[in-house]
């Protein structure tokens, strides 16, 4: 089992977006970096295939100063809904840097969130660092506490089978 799943990424919870950008801002000067979970889109009651960016997972022990984040790699959990990561530059450069780009092999979209954090303070990227567009999709997200032990055996077997 991989930690990122493929899939295409339809678009990113409002909800989702509006929280990143709020955790940048209360983050400044300092960067925010965390990792992007996705759900399927017909488990939020969407008529496509694919998946939207509905949670992020910020990881203990990230470091992070005004110029970068660093993640201890060691602290990843493996996780079948990981799709890809967000941070912010303080800067409000909207363009991902060498050291961004060595990161974004893995996962299906990359957003760099930028000062001052406002609703057009942001962009997505693919794993080459080319800039994608990502929906805002109007959709209810699900508390994760509240799924985090909602699964049977059945569901683990299934995965297990993949």
């Amino acid at each position: 089992m991989g930690f990122f799943r493929s899939g295409e990424i339809l678009g990113i919870a409002e909800e989702t977006l509006e929280f990143v950008l709020e955790a940048a801002a209360d983050t400044h000067p300092n960067e925010y970096m965390g990792l992007l979970r996705a759900t399927d889109a017909s488990d939020l009651g969407l008529d496509e295939e694919g998946r939207v960016l509905t949670e992020v997972l910020v990881v203990p022990g990230t470091e992070s100063n005004p110029v970068s984040a660093t993640v201890k790699t060691s602290m990843i959990p493996n996780d079948l809904r990981a799709a890809g990561s967000v941070h912010s530059h303080p800067n409000g450069v909207l363009q991902p840097s060498d050291a961004d780009l060595a990161t974004f092999g893995k996962g299906d979209v990359h957003i760099i969130l930028g000062a001052p954090y406002g609703r057009r303070d942001w962009r997505a990227f693919d794993t080459d660092g080319e800039r994608t567009s990502l929906r805002v999709l109007d959709v209810e997200v699900e508390d994760a506490d509240e799924r985090f032990f909602d699964f049977t055996q059945e569901d683990i077997d299934k995965e297990l089978d993949r």
